[in-house]
């Protein structure tokens, strides 16, 4: 997608991924619901 505003040009393109950062995005997914579970455990409201 490209848009032109006040020439200026902005164009966007969709980031390929590789093998290794999929699989660092999970990780970091998985660390993230881990702490976020373990935030909900201790804080819960009684």
């Amino acid at each position: 997608m490209t848009l032109n505003i006040l020439f200026l040009t902005v164009t966007i393109k969709k980031r390929q991924l590789s093998a290794e950062d999929v699989v660092r995005e999970q990780m970091a997914k998985k660390i993230i619901d881990q702490n976020r579970d373990r935030q909900f455990s201790i804080y819960r409201p009684f």
